[in-house]
Order: C-alpha cells, then sequence, then structure tokens
C-alpha cells in the first residue's frame, strides 16, 4: 500500500510540472497592424500650363535729349526726376548768333521779293509792247527770263530764312515725349554740339512698360509639338495673359499682356524673346528691374494631376507613385511626369483616372504590403501605426528619458 501511495503521489507531482511547463511556453509577436494611409482618387480635369521665365522691365519709350545745333548751354528748365510732358522746353542754348542768322535770311529775303516785282513789272511792259510791235521778241524773252529767275532767288530766300528759324528753334531743346526725365548730364555753361556721343538727358515712359522675358527654344519646340498632336488646346485668353512677380518675392497686382515673340533664337542662350506690356500707374516697375513672369503657354483639358507630396524618385532616379490596388494592396507605380502645375505633377503616363494614389503615410506604406486607405487630409493615427506603443510617429522628437 506504501508503495501504491507513493507511486500515486510522484505521478500527481509530475502532472503538476508539466501543467507549469505548459503554462510559461513563450507565445509569439502579435500580427503587425495594417498602416493608415491617406490617398486621392484621381479625375482629369483640366489646367492652365505656364512658365516662370525671368526678365528685365524695359520702358515703352526712351528718348535721349541730344543737341542738334552747337552753342552754350544758357538754362536747364526742368527738375531732375520729374515727370515732363512732350514739347516741354528742357534746356536753352545761347541763340543770339541764331537770331541774327534769322535777320540775315529775312534781309535776303525782302531784297529778293524786290528785285522779284521789278522784274515782272518789267516784263509785263515788254509784253504789251511787243504785243503793239513796239518791241523784239528777243527783248521779251530776256524780260521773262529775269522774272522768273528772280521769283526764283525769292524761294531761295525763303527756304534760307525757313533753315535760319529752325536752327534758332533748336537752341531751345524740348522732349518729344512724355515720361519721366533722369539726372541732367551736364550744367549751365558747358559748351554742347551736333552730335556729341553723350545724351544731355533721358526721358524714359514709365506709365506703361515692357518686360522681356527669354523662354527657351527647346521649351517652345516642346510645346509646339504637344499642340500639334492634341494633349494640349490653344488658349488665346491664356497665352495673352502674364502675372509678374517683384524681386521680393511680392506679386505684382496689375496683369500683363503678351506683345510679340522674336522669330529668331539668340544664338548665345538658345532662348527666343517674348515681350509683354503692363500698365505701371504707380510706378513700381523701373527700367532694369528684374521679375519673373509667369507666362501661359496652353491648356490641358484632361490632366492628371498629382501632388508633389505623393511621387518620389527610386534608386535610379525615376519619379514613382504608390497606388492602393485590389484588396487595398499598395503598389508601386512607373511614372512619366510634365510640368508642375500649382505644386502638382502632371502626369503623361503611368496612372489613369480612378486610381487612389496614396500623398500621406507613405514611410509607413510598402509596395505589395496591405493597407488601409482613408481620404488624403484625414487625422492621422497619432504615435505612429496602430499596435505600436512606444513608437514616435515619423519626424517626431524622441520621448525624454525617465530618471
Amino acid at each position: 500500500m506504501r508503495t501504491i501511495y507513493r507511486t500515486a503521489l510522484m505521478g500527481l507531482f509530475a502532472g503538476v510540472l508539466l501543467a507549469a511547463c505548459g503554462d510559461n511556453k513563450p507565445k509569439g509577436p502579435p500580427a503587425p497592424p495594417v498602416p493608415e494611409v491617406g490617398i486621392i482618387v484621381l479625375a482629369p480635369k483640366p489646367a492652365q500650363l505656364y512658365s516662370e521665365l525671368p526678365g528685365r522691365v524695359t520702358a515703352t519709350r526712351t528718348a535721349e535729349i541730344r543737341p542738334q545745333v552747337a552753342g552754350l548751354l544758357q538754362k536747364r528748365l526742368f527738375t531732375e526726376g520729374a515727370e515732363v510732358k512732350a514739347g516741354q522746353a528742357l534746356y536753352q542754348i545761347d541763340a543770339d548768333a541764331y537770331r541774327a542768322a534769322v535777320g540775315r535770311a529775312r534781309g535776303v529775303l525782302v531784297s529778293a521779293e524786290a528785285q522779284a516785282t521789278n522784274t515782272r513789272t518789267i516784263a509785263q511792259r515788254y509784253q504789251s509792247l511787243f504785243e503793239r510791235q513796239l518791241a523784239s521778241q528777243q527783248d521779251r524773252d530776256n524780260t521773262r527770263a529775269n522774272q522768273l529767275r528772280a521769283e526764283a532767288d525769292v524761294v531761295t530766300a525763303k527756304a534760307a530764312l525757313d533753315a535760319a528759324q529752325v536752327e534758332l528753334d533748336r537752341t531751345r531743346i524740348t522732349s518729344p515725349i512724355s515720361g519721366r526725365i533722369g539726372r541732367s548730364q551736364v550744367t549751365e555753361g558747358a559748351l554742347v554740339k551736333v552730335a556729341q556721343d553723350a545724351p544731355l538727358a533721358v526721358v524714359q515712359q514709365l506709365d506703361t512698360v515692357n518686360v522681356d522675358v527669354s523662354q527657351s527654344s527647346a521649351e517652345l519646340l516642346r510645346l509646339q509639338r504637344e499642340l500639334a498632336s492634341g494633349r494640349l488646346q490653344h488658349d488665346k485668353a491664356v497665352t495673352a495673359r502674364v502675372m509678374l512677380t517683384l524681386e521680393d518675392g511680392s506679386p505684382y497686382a496689375e496683369a500683363g499682356e503678351m506683345r510679340f515673340s522674336e522669330v529668331t533664337v539668340d544664338a548665345g542662350t538658345g532662348s527666343v524673346l517674348l515681350r509683354a506690356s503692363f500698365p505701371n500707374p504707380r510706378r513700381e516697375l523701373l527700367p532694369g528691374m528684374f521679375v519673373r513672369a509667369r507666362v501661359g503657354q496652353a491648356v490641358a483639358t484632361e490632366a492628371l494631376l498629382v501632388p508633389q507630396a505623393g511621387v518620389s524618385r527610386n534608386a535610379r532616379g525615376l519619379p514613382t507613385a504608390l497606388v492602393v490596388g485590389a484588396d487595398d494592396v499598395a503598389e508601386e507605380r512607373l511614372l512619366t511626369v510634365g510640368r508642375v502645375i500649382d505644386n502638382q505633377w502632371q502626369v503623361l503616363d503611368g496612372l489613369k483616372a480612378g486610381d487612389r494614389v496614396i500623398v500621406e503615410g507613405l514611410q509607413r506604406a510598402k509596395a505589395g504590403n496591405k493597407v488601409k486607405p482613408v481620404p488624403a487630409g484625414s487625422k492621422p493615427a497619432p504615435g505612429g501605426p496602430p499596435g505600436a506603443p512606444g513608437m514616435p510617429a515619423a519626424g517626431a522628437p524622441p520621448a525624454a528619458a525617465k530618471g
């Protein structure tokens, strides 16, 4: 009986030990959670294509004020930096010598007119005598020739007087255009001459200014091919409108209008000059100022646009995107992209309408793995993927160590 009791007790103890060993068997890790990602559903929509091009401001009209007669400069008749009108007097040159020349020319004219009157009277008298056969035909012809010569001298004297008057008028130098005048290059007492190298001053019309921008001929050729293929459409309202960004990065309030495009490519830069015209009522745009022009190119009637955050580059530098496919499995697509339109890539190939593109949570998604798609802009899951306690979100600072 003792032996039987001892054997039963040992069996019971062995069962308890086996049960205890079974309870301490290590358990495997929990299944990884499905990451949550933000998506957009692609849909074709019209988009305006434009180019950001550097440019310089130029005055619509520029007039270099130069003397047309020589002489001593007596007065400056304008305020430097002021607005001047067309025909306004700017400088006065000493006119005494030119005024005397006008007087001499007027005297020559009076003498010529008197001589012409005398020869006309003689010619008429001889004509009367000839008709009464009291004078020869030769005498009549001679007096007639003298009359014509005297009348020609009158015409010459009038022309000389007009020329002298023009020279006198040019001693008062006026502005040929309306605009803003710069600094004066000369002062009173300076001796000026005809066709001198340096202008006296420069007047520039600034109420409307031009902006000259350069566009790559390669880009222009690509645009023409896309228009010819029908992928893009020409819209005059888009291509004619130009917007500016100033040197400090602020937008210019007034919209401009495209005027023309050069027909010759610059051999040195490989670019084509485009010129736009802008109103300048507040004189913000000054000649020589650097600006950036937003020039409309065409309209894509059915463009697929993906935010730049949703496009990455693979190891070969090619653009890719993650798309939520069947059974909510992430798929990597190789893309062909075109232009950047309002911070979005225009996708030419690799995606189609209806595709669900991941634009948020890309760091939690991997091609071939299952994801949980939610509309982009939804509140992200706090602290990283669900079920990963203690793991900070991407970009979050690490937690402070406890003492």
